[in-house]
């Protein structure tokens, strides 16, 4: 029998991630509200459904807004390439078909890696009207192999305006026009967006769409209501290579991992404003097993528990269904099971709807809520196992994170011992 006071304790404390979820279905109205009040403006288009499984995207089908705006400089878009995608004729054609007036794509491959020189092949032979380079590259030993690449690619962009994606991307072509007319106000040092998955294939697939929608945008939203945005999205980052420049560029960032969020973190640290876009671009889910899930997600909260320690820490206040199972727990009565499970039911629902559904308009979503409270099991113990984790697997390599920065346990048996 737990004491009352104990007990008391317990229900407080289980308030405190409903609350969070109120400031996020806030934050997220707040957030996409802006889109239909802006309409038409530079930087708010309107957002493509994809209930369907595939969506047209390669050709441009669907209603988007066209932008009208002054400002439209001549911007290299930047496309670090690692293997072959799933359909990634169909993610590095999109970005071909842009309704741009100028702009060139660069990819910089491995050398050797013959099954992307094939698709880049097939695609500088479809579109010989555009602008494409392809730029080889030996493998750097860089434990960030992405950030090796950006650092030729920004080197040999020919513009200021540089766009920066993951090759796993699909866009729109009203998006060079969305993602760039930001970068018209000085104050703005980089342009970043959220994204929704297309082609899912597995359970994994699914539920990482689920945490996405009701774990990881709230948090972003959330961060961006009460802080401003510090972070960008290596899905998208459109920035002026000046300003990177300042910061030392992508050298900076060639052992650190989660280089897309330091991207973002540094431009605001310079003072410069760091936009989030009420718009959406795709990617191809590529999740193949929970074991997959389970690993990248692991890595990618391993890192934030080592970027940002305090912040990792308060995220057990944001974990609504352990804390309402334990409330539950402290005071078995119906009255607490009905107040702290129904509003736990209905905020997260309330919460992914707006995001999945109303802000990213992927309707299909809707059929997937019944996963959130399997998201946020599975998302509670990621957390937990995240703070015994001492080692990451990144890319072909094992590392550890040292004062932010990735340092492979060779180099750390080799270092000599600190007087």
């Amino acid at each position: 029998m737990i004491p009352r006071i104990a007990a008391d304790v317990i229900l407080v404390l289980a308030a405190l991630p409903l609350i969070y979820n109120l400031l996020a279905l806030w934050s997220s109205r707040q957030f996409f509200g802006r889109r239909s009040s802006r309409r038409g403006e530079p930087g708010s288009p309107s957002v493509i459904p994809t209930g369907v499984r595939r969506p047209d995207l390669a050709n441009g089908a669907g209603p988007h807004a066209p932008l009208e705006s002054a400002f439209l400089p001549p911007v290299s878009i930047l496309k670090p390439v690692r293997g072959l995608d799933p359909e990634a004729y169909e993610n590095f054609a999109s970005f071909c078909r842009q309704d741009y007036p100028d702009y060139e794509i660069l990819f910089c491959v491995a050398t050797g890696d013959n099954r992307v020189g094939q698709v880049l092949e097939r695609l500088l032979n479809d579109f010989q009207a555009r602008r494409i380079r392809v730029i080889s590259q030996d493998a750097s030993g860089a434990p960030n192999d992405k950030v090796a690449k950006l650092i030729r690619l920004t080197a040999e962009a020919s513009h200021e305006i540089v766009v920066i994606s993951d090759s796993d991307v699909r866009v729109l072509p009203d998006y060079l026009r969305n993602v760039v007319a930001p970068l018209a106000d000085p104050r703005v040092g980089a342009v970043t967006c959220l994204y929704a998955a297309i082609e899912e294939k597995s359970l994994a697939d699914r539920l990482q769409t689920v945490g996405m929608i009701s774990d990881f945008y709230p948090g972003l939203l959330v961060a961006r209501a009460l802080d401003g945005v510090k972070f960008a999205l290596g899905q998208t980052i459109a920035a002026r290579r000046s300003l990177l420049d300042e910061f030392g560029g992508y050298t900076a960032l060639q052992d650190r991992p989660a280089d897309d969020l330091l991207v973002g973190r540094l431009m605001a640290k310079q003072g410069y404003r760091v936009e989030l876009l009420p718009y959406t671009i795709f990617v191809v889910a590529d999740y193949r097993s929970l074991g997959d899930l389970w690993a990248k997600r692991l890595r990618w909260l391993t890192v934030m528990r080592h970027m940002r320690p305090w912040g990792h820490l308060g995220l057990v206040f944001t974990e609504a269904l352990p804390w309402s199972l334990l409330a539950v727990a402290a005071r078995p009565t119906a009255w607490t099971a009905l107040a702290f499970l129904g509003a736990y039911a209905v905020l997260r629902i309330a919460v992914a709807w707006e995001i999945g559904v109303r802000g990213l308009e992927q309707h299909a979503v809707m059929q997937k809520l019944p996963l959130i409270p399997l998201w946020d099991i599975l998302a509670f113990f990621l957390w937990l196992a995240s703070f015994f984790q001492r080692r990451l697997r990144w890319r072909d390599g094992e590392f550890r994170i040292r004062r932010g920065k990735l340092v492979a346990p060779s180099a750390l048996a080799a270092r000599p011992p600190q007087p």
